[in-house]
């Protein structure tokens, strides 16, 4: 085993390791505790996975449902990993565009086709924390850290921190950071004498298996890596210049393997049908708060929701949120370590993504200061522009992890005061952060028009049905979550996903399809309850678009907001409905369909 700075200078560790059946015991109890933890954290989705949803970001949770639903039609139904053609019809989804997890939905397609999508949703968030903390602590474990418990110290905040329990509220793409802690490694590893070949390709490896779970996570890491060589070469730049070549030579065979495994999808990505180029908001609007680094979560134990909305612009985006005495303790842990060329260079990695993470300006406690900060001078470079800001402290964030594993693995070198001192700073840091479990609501449950399958009788595979409201970000969760619970096996217009605003004219990213005479008249009823008296002219214009979109049969989601105005405006362009199954249903089967493209 290895110390930090041996690692880095290649220099045996002459120390004792515990017996290995001491270590093999820490390691079960490391495991189980995390496992026990993830299942704390995610058991009130567990008691109904297909029925609730997670209540700060629902709207994250129906992609995911979709992604996972979309993995299980490529198994069972062989459809392009790639590309779907089941949501935003006609247009489809381009699904390397969007974060399409394909290394996670396709393994477990048999899961979603026998459980449900929102069983896997729960499975992987709950695995995510849990695999995300097992890595860490296994990397620490195995190559920095003596201490068994320095290293589950480590694994602990690297897993559960504020920014992973945060993102657990739907992203099922960022909670799972298993593979980073390996990438890490095995990068720092291409340092040494023979390992260009064998390390490269299981570099170039892992990073293949990373793009298919989150290309967001990777370019974050492969930015903090660059930034910490780059320190690294400051500080002790004779020792930088050996291991240059080896290095170099490494990743050039992990590049030679990346970009041969991924040529083709990463042309899918950005070139193929449904591309987009930047995202729908301006690079200052989610940016992390300065007093945020200080700040409590909404989801840990000291956490305020009305304080932490001061500092963060969603309750899945808390990404500092140290606490004053978790700062504290990952100052100290930098001064401790201030010997280590290693720990001095990764302290340097994090605080560079972190003032990147704060956007051009800076924002104190939800106050614009008017002060530029230097991602200005970058934010619309390519790829850089495709992020959200505020996610580059995620990487802070786990460095602040394994920094303080590697101070809390020198405790011994402590005066009998010095180790109490940070046994209570280590109390005092981490209590207040432990996670609460995540809040869920009901979802509102599928009527029988499509458990019974009575919509087969009205929706052959070329047609759609179509949902209103509509399904769209924020506003048409419900019908999107009907058609994944479903399996995808009806097709639906419109959707929540990332792709052009109004192609082929403009390219720019969107959560949304391109906009419609009809999308936008139903919501302002949605939105305003509005009853437009409809024109022939709107009446044919709302035809139009159902034919655009295919449509079968239109279904109004019972309950929702302005349900009355809603109904009266398709029952005016559309006639009566019938009440078929618990739902209102306007059959429009007549309606011809557009040959397919």
């Amino acid at each position: 085993m290895r110390a930090v700075e041996e690692v880095v200078e290649d220099r045996a560790d002459s120390r004792s390791e515990p017996p290995a059946p001491r270590r093999a015991r820490a390691d079960l109890w490391a495991l189980l505790s995390y496992a026990v933890l993830s299942a704390l954290v995610t058991f009130q989705i567990w008691r109904d996975p297909n029925g609730r949803v997670l209540a700060s970001n629902d709207d994250d949770h129906n992609v995911f449902l979709f992604m996972l639903a979309h993995g299980e039609r490529v198994i069972f139904h062989g459809d392009n990993p790639f590309f779907s053609d089941r949501l935003n019809v006609p247009d489809g989804v381009n699904m390397m565009a969007n974060t399409s997890v394909l290394v996670l939905s396709l393994p477990l397609a048999p899961v979603t086709h026998w459980f449900g999508p929102g069983f896997t949703v729960a499975l992987l968030i709950t695995l995510g924390l849990a695999g995300t903390a097992t890595a860490w602590y296994w990397v620490l474990s195995r190559h920095l850290v003596r201490s068994r418990l320095a290293a589950w110290i480590g694994g602990l905040w690297c897993g559960f921190a504020p920014t992973m329990i945060s993102h657990a509220n739907g992203h099922v793409n960022f909670v799972s950071q298993w593979v980073l802690p390996f990438i890490v490694w095995q990068a720092l590893r291409l340092r040494e004498p023979g390992r260009a070949l064998r390390g490269g390709l299981i570099l170039g490896l892992l990073i293949v298996l990373q793009v298919f779970i989150n290309e967001e996570s990777l370019l974050f890491t492969a930015l903090a890596l660059g930034v910490f060589v780059i320190a690294y070469a400051v500080l002790a730049p004779a020792r930088a210049r050996g291991a240059a070549r080896h290095m170099a030579a490494g990743l050039g065979v992990a590049a030679t393997v990346a970009v041969t495994l991924l040529a083709y999808p990463l042309w899918y990505q950005f070139f193929a049908k449904g591309n987009y180029h930047g995202q729908p908001f301006a690079p200052d609007m989610y940016a992390t708060d300065l007093a945020s680094i200080v700040g409590f979560a909404r989801q840990s134990l000291a956490g305020n929701a009305e304080l932490t909305r001061r500092m963060s612009v969603s309750a899945t985006e808390d990404n500092m949120f140290f606490g004053p005495i978790g700062f504290v303790m990952i100052v100290a842990s930098v001064v401790v370590l201030w010997r280590s060329v290693a720990a001095r260079a990764a302290a340097v990695s994090a605080l560079v993504l972190l003032v990147m993470s704060m956007g051009p300006e800076l924002v104190v406690f939800g106050s614009r200061t008017g002060i530029p900060l230097p991602f200005g001078l970058i934010s619309h470079v390519p790829i850089i522009d495709l992020v959200s800001v505020t996610r580059f402290a995620m990487v802070p964030a786990t460095i602040a992890g394994v920094l303080l594993a590697l101070a809390t693995d020198r405790r011994r070198e402590f005066s009998p005061r010095g180790q109490r001192l940070w046994q209570v700073g280590l109390v005092l840091a981490l209590v207040p952060l432990f996670p609460k479990p995540l809040p869920v609501v009901p979802g509102d449950p599928l009527p029988p028009f499509l458990t019974q399958g009575t919509w087969r009788q009205y929706v052959s595979d070329d047609r759609t049905l179509v949902t209103v409201p509509l399904p769209e970000v924020t506003t048409g969760r419900t019908g999107m979550r009907w058609a994944t619970l479903n399996h995808l096996e009806y097709r639906t217009p419109r959707g929540y996903f990332m792709g052009p605003v109004n192609p082929p004219s403009d390219h720019t990213g969107s959560w949304n399809a391109p906009r419609r005479f009809t999308s936008d008249l139903l919501w302002r009823v949605r939105e305003y309850g509005e009853r437009p008296q409809l024109t022939a002219s709107d009446k044919a214009r709302i035809t139009e678009d159902l034919i655009f979109w295919r449509a079968a049969v239109v279904i109004m989601v019972p309950g929702g907001r302005n349900e009355g105005p809603q109904v009266d405006t398709l029952t005016a362009a559309l006639g009566r409905p019938q009440l078929i199954g618990g739902v209102q249903v306007w059959d429009v089967r007549s309606l011809p369909v557009p040959p397919s493209e």
